[in-house]
């Protein structure tokens, strides 16, 4: 019986070890999981109440402003504190002490951003600076340069970017009141545009009658001059 067995054989081959019955692995078992898409993981319930946001440490290739990359290495001397209701920042020194120059200008840069926490960052940065004491005399040095950024974010298509400009003015204008006369007719041009935009109208109206009481009656001509539908509160 050995001899029989040992010549059925094919020469130069090896026989192969049988393989128990039930082991052998199927088409579908052995590709399946390699050449099949990748799964996607599952989106928790988390994810709707906490969107994704910039990670403000990450180099981005084509940062929206000046002021995304010097927030991103830490230039801002603030950092943005998460509330149950509403965030705040946190300043690493008394803003009192802070020099404008740069940083309200870098701020004012930051107004055009739309993405968190570039956008709050910036404008509740920009309004707390202007609330320092002795502010007018401070803002005075850098107005001309926060202007030009100021003026950018006023022509935003962003509405976001468009409403924080629009309060920032305001916040110009009550920290430095008629030494922003000869810069109005500059950034009028922008509200009188939205002004004829339903969504925006109660916003714009509220904003001149504010920066007219905060820059004197000078501002009133000023702002007719742009505008000749505005009616004064003065």
């Amino acid at each position: 019986m050995a001899s029989s067995r040992s010549q059925s054989r094919t020469p130069g081959k090896p026989s192969q070890p049988s393989r128990p019955s039930g082991l052998t692995p199927t088409k579908s078992a052995q590709g399946t999981r390699e050449a099949g898409p990748a799964a996607r993981p599952m989106k928790k319930p988390s994810d709707r109440l906490n969107p994704k946001t910039i990670d403000p440490f990450k180099e981005t290739k084509n940062p929206k402003s000046a002021f995304a990359s010097v927030y991103a290495k830490g230039g801002i001397p603030c950092r943005l504190v998460h509330g149950s209701v509403k965030h705040k920042l946190q300043w690493d020194a008394n803003p009192e002490t802070l020099p404008f120059d740069p940083l309200l200008i870098t701020l004012a840069e930051g107004l055009q951003e739309f993405k968190h926490p570039y956008q709050f960052v910036a404008r509740q940065g920009f309004k707390e600076l202007l609330e320092v004491s002795d502010v007018s005399s401070k803002a005075l040095t850098v107005l001309p340069r926060i202007i030009v950024p100021l003026r950018t974010a006023l022509g935003s298509s962003n509405g976001s970017v468009f409403e924080g400009a629009v309060e920032s003015l305001v916040h110009l204008s009550v920290a430095v009141g008629p030494q922003l006369n000869p810069y109005l007719k500059s950034v009028l041009s922008y509200l009188s545009k939205k002004l004829m935009d339903k969504n925006y109208r109660e916003l714009v109206t509220a904003a001149l009658q504010q920066i007219e009481q905060a820059c004197g009656k000078e501002s009133q001509a000023i702002i007719k001059s742009k505008i000749p539908t505005y009616s004064s509160v003065i």
